[in-house]
């Protein structure tokens, strides 16, 4: 399955600043996979080394802070060869040893002829702590779910991705691509980017194991719980992670902690919340009180909402059984277009460097989905997964902002459109999203 992270694991290899690689992502989202395939694809042999199946390759970084005497050492114990230029080093679960963590700030110092790249579960956790890591010695790089184009590629519609990359206007999109787009896209809600999801449906054309896939990368994350430094944050973790199907079907879906748990109290689960943040299994967007710059400085650090790092392991998480991709619209307007924000929120992520914020007042009550930062300019976001597109909210943000709002984005089902300072665009080019704008400011 082709991923685009590879051309930027290429321009780091490339680089004449190149240093190791943290390759950072949640547990089966695919970090050892495209490792291995770029050193396949891109280096005369691969040396890889697991720390949590061979521990006693841990006892080298705990003697010795010379890499080449480490290296030597890995190499007569695993039988494999390094060559420095020519081999692609992988460390891999390096959360399994802090050591190896440290160890990369002399690869940087005193051995940057070996090209080492690193990859870990639940690293996120491990790189909170302060002393994890040596600042400035690292690259780090994100490796997110599958995109829909990922998604398109994998199921053999590369032509559809070749018509959605030539756009070079922003008008109507004819009907023998619009359709096609609009179904596959049905069929993303349901896999989702999660690699062994994919996989099950576009190879296998297996829906059964493809929920089967989805179950097992839930359990995996719910076992994960449990690695929580204090064992009383388990239940907490358990608790705020099955709320948040619930709490994405309200009207209001800013996260309520005493929705997942009667009583429940900011102060006692916050520790809780902030591991699944850590972990990289949710996504925690801030109500912003305006838009302006930095972004991060109108956030209402009160407010927020959660979102799962993937589509279809929310559909998974919901309950929402397959058999909604049959039945018209109803997957995109299921409990309240959460399906669809979650995914418009993974396809913006992707493209701009500040997490996206979320805009809303009270009396009378009104909310922008998401506000998103591209280059210097907040722009209103608006998603909608019914027929009825009008939008009482990217009004009053425009009346509110008038001087600051160069253009109103508003996703949905209808067709590519700039409506004046309006720009509709079909859910299935959300990935295309950036480059829309720039061609509606263009021409707009």
């Amino acid at each position: 399955m082709e991923r685009f992270i590879l051309n930027d694991l290429l321009k780091w290899k490339d680089s004449k600043y190149r240093k190791p690689l943290i390759l950072k992502g949640v547990r089966q989202v695919g970090k050892t996979w495209i490792l291995k395939e770029f050193g396949r694809k891109y280096y005369e042999n691969v040396a890889y080394f697991n720390f949590d199946e061979n521990e006693e390759y841990r006892q080298f970084f705990e003697t010795t802070k010379d890499v080449n005497r480490i290296l030597q050492n890995l190499v007569f114990a695993s039988g494999q060869t390094v060559v420095p230029e020519k081999t692609l080093v992988i460390f891999d679960e390096i959360q399994e040893c802090p050591n190896v963590i440290n160890s990369l700030k002399y690869f940087c110092e005193n051995a940057s002829e070996y090209h080492v790249a690193c990859a870990g579960s639940l690293l996120g956790i491990a790189l909170a702590k302060p002393s994890s890591f040596p600042v400035g010695k690292v690259d780090f790089m994100d490796i997110s779910p599958m995109t829909f184009t990922e998604f398109l590629l994998a199921n053999g519609d590369g032509n559809l991705v070749e018509y959605l990359s030539c756009i070079e206007n922003v008008s109507p999109i004819p009907d023998a691509f619009f359709n096609p787009l609009y179904e596959k896209m049905k069929m993303y809600f349901v896999t989702g980017g999660m690699p062994e999801s994919v996989k099950m449906w576009t190879q296998e054309r297996n829906t059964e194991m493809m929920q089967a896939a989805l179950l097992n990368i839930i359990n995996a994350y719910e076992r994960d719980f449990g690695k929580h430094p204090d064992p009383k944050e388990f239940p907490k973790i358990s608790l705020l992670w099955k709320s948040i199907p619930s709490q994405l079907s309200k009207e209001n879906k800013k996260f309520i902690y005493k929705a997942a748990k009667e009583g429940a109290r900011a102060r006692e689960y916050e520790d809780a919340l902030q591991w699944l943040v850590d972990a990289q299994l949710v996504r925690k967007i801030y109500r912003s009180g305006a838009p302006g710059l930095p972004i991060s400085a109108y956030d209402d650090l009160t407010a927020f909402k959660l979102y799962l790092i993937d589509v279809g392991l929310l559909r998974r998480l919901a309950l929402l059984a397959p058999s909604a991709f049959s039945e018209g619209n109803r997957l995109f307007a299921e409990f309240r277009g959460a399906l669809s924000e979650n995914y418009v929120l993974q396809a913006l992520q992707n493209q701009f460097e500040a997490t996206p914020r979320y805009w809303s007042v009270l009396n009378p009550s009104y909310e922008v989905d998401f506000l998103i930062q591209r280059e210097n300019d907040i722009f209103p976001v608006e998603v909608k997964s019914e027929d009825n597109v009008e939008s009482a909210s990217l009004k009053k943000f425009k009346e509110r902002f008038r001087d600051k709002v160069k253009l109103r984005i508003r996703f949905s089902l209808n067709n590519l459109k700039l409506d004046n300072d309006l720009l509709n665009i079909p859910l299935f080019m959300a990935d295309y999203t950036d480059k829309l704008i720039g061609l509606a400011l263009k021409h707009g």
